[in-house]
């Protein structure tokens, strides 16, 4: 409720009505709400890989919304896909930390995609929410054209019992952003606050101290 909060406030400092943005791993819908809400002019992507989700997801916004049933990666292809039945917001592509007892895990195959190969070069995407379980470097590297061309907001989940199963560092993270794609990252609170970005210390120590979960990367 907390980082859901601070998303919130900070969509509503960074769009506009005609904002473009990207909903990656939109689940019941709550953020696309907020995007419709505030950028009602807007172009907007919305993607779900569980299908139950991603039904539901498409009749209530196919209207308003592209919405597409893909899990984003860094290739194009299908791979296994570990959908928690008892606790869906813990899927993922691979099995990772569950905080709930008896998940019920279930494999099922998806089909993965890079935003590069999806987002057309004519839209300016301002703003991107990705909550994709520890899959958060797979989705960057995936679209790293989109991320240096537009060089949008992008609120991320990124902390151990997720991201640690798929090997990723927080150095992996920072660079990638900083060097490829020229963004900083900050705390959502700071951000808010206008205080300085984190340097590569202060974020990792943010991520293996389990400070926060949640963070911001922006120009």
């Amino acid at each position: 409720m907390h980082y859901d909060r601070l998303t919130h406030l900070l969509m509503k400092r960074v769009l506009s009505d005609k904002s473009c943005c990207i909903d990656v791993g939109s689940h019941d819908g709550e953020m696309l709400d907020r995007m419709l809400s505030l950028a009602p002019e807007g172009v907007h992507f919305a993607f779900e890989p569980i299908p139950v989700l991603y039904a539901s997801l498409h009749q209530q916004y196919g209207s308003r919304v592209q919405v597409y049933p893909y899990a984003l990666s860094d290739v194009s292809g299908t791979n296994v896909f570990h959908y928690a039945r008892k606790a869906p917001a813990y899927s993922g592509l691979k099995k990772r930390a569950y905080a709930v007892h008896e998940p019920d895990v279930v494999e099922i195959e998806v089909e993965t995609r890079r935003l590069d190969a999806l987002i057309p070069e004519s839209v300016h995407i301002d703003f991107i929410k990705i909550d994709v379980e520890g899959a958060e470097f797979l989705v960057f590297r995936g679209a790293e054209k989109l991320l240096k061309r537009c060089k949008p907001v992008v609120v991320f989940e990124f902390g151990l019992g997720a991201s640690d199963f798929y090997q990723t560092q927080p150095a992996d993270i920072y660079h990638f952003l900083s060097d490829k794609a020229g963004l900083n990252i900050s705390l959502l609170d700071d951000f808010l606050s206008g205080n300085e970005p984190l340097s590569l210390e202060q974020f990792a120590g943010n991520y293996h101290q389990k400070l926060e979960y949640y963070f911001v990367a922006h120009p």
